[in-house]
C-alpha cells in the first residue's frame, strides 16, 4: 500500500495521469519542482486520505476541478507557481482541516468564494499574484486562526469589511496592489498581534482610524 509519493526536484514532464486517482491510500503527494503541465485531473478527488498535496513550481494549467473538495483530510495544499486559471471552486470550502493554502503566482480569476470562510483551521492563506476580483466578503472574518493573509497583486475592489477585525491571530496582512476603496474600518485596531500591515497601492481614502494605535506589535 503506497501512502507517500515524493518525486520532487526532478525533471518530470507531460501531464499528471488520471490513474493517479487509483492510489486511494495516499496520504502525501509531492511532485513539486518539476515540469508537469496540462490540467489537474478530476480523479485527484479520489485521494480522500490525502493530507499533503504539493504540486508547486510546475507548469500546470487549466481550472481547479471541483473534485478538489473531496479531499477533506487535506492539511497542506501547495499549488503556487503554476499557470492555473479560472475561478476558485466553491467546493474549496469543504477542506475544513486545511492549515496552509498557497495558490500564489497563478492566473486565477473571478471572486473569492464566500465558502472560503468555512476553512476555520486555516493558518496561512496566500492567493497573491493572481487576477482575483470583486469584494472581500465578510466571511473572511470566520478565519480566526489565520496568521498570514496575503491577497496582494490582484484586482480586489470595494471596502474592507469590518469583520476583518475578527482575525485577532493575524501577524502578516498584505492586500497591497489591489483596487480597494473607502475608509479603513476601526476594527483594524483589534489585530493586536499584527506585525506587518501592507495596504499600499490601493484607492483607500478618509482618515486613519485612531484605533490603529492599538497595534502595539506592528513592525512594518
Amino acid at each position: 500500500i503506497v501512502k507517500e509519493l515524493n518525486l520532487y526536484n526532478n525533471q518530470l514532464e507531460e501531464v499528471l495521469p488520471k490513474v493517479i486517482g487509483n492510489l486511494i491510500n495516499l496520504q502525501e503527494l509531492d511532485l513539486s519542482n518539476n515540469e508537469l503541465k496540462g490540467g489537474l485531473p478530476k480523479e485527484i478527488g479520489n485521494l480522500t486520505k490525502l493530507e499533503v498535496l504539493n504540486l508547486s513550481n510546475n507548469k500546470l494549467e487549466g481550472v481547479l476541478p471541483k473534485e478538489i473538495g473531496n479531499l477533506t483530510n487535506l492539511r497542506w495544499l501547495y499549488l503556487y507557481n503554476n499557470k492555473l486559471e479560472g475561478g476558485l471552486p466553491k467546493e474549496i470550502g469543504n477542506l475544513t482541516n486545511l492549515r496552509w493554502l498557497y495558490l500564489s503566482n497563478n492566473q486565477l480569476e473571478g471572486v473569492l468564494p464566500k465558502e472560503i470562510g468555512n476553512l476555520i483551521n486555516l493558518q496561512d492563506l496566500d492567493l497573491s499574484n493572481n487576477k482575483l476580483e470583486g469584494v472581500l466578503s465578510k466571511e473572511i472574518g470566520n478565519l480566526i486562526n489565520l496568521q498570514v493573509l496575503n491577497l496582494s497583486n490582484n484586482k480586489l475592489e470595494g471596502v474592507l469589511p469590518k469583520e476583518i477585525g475578527n482575525l485577532i491571530n493575524l501577524q502578516d496582512f498584505d492586500l497591497s496592489i489591489n483596487e480597494l476603496e473607502g475608509v479603513l474600518p476601526k476594527e483594524i485596531g483589534n489585530l493586536i498581534n499584527l506585525q506587518v500591515l501592507n495596504l499600499s497601492n490601493n484607492k483607500l481614502e478618509g482618515v486613519l482610524p485612531k484605533e490603529i494605535g492599538n497595534l502595539i506589535n506592528l513592525q512594518d
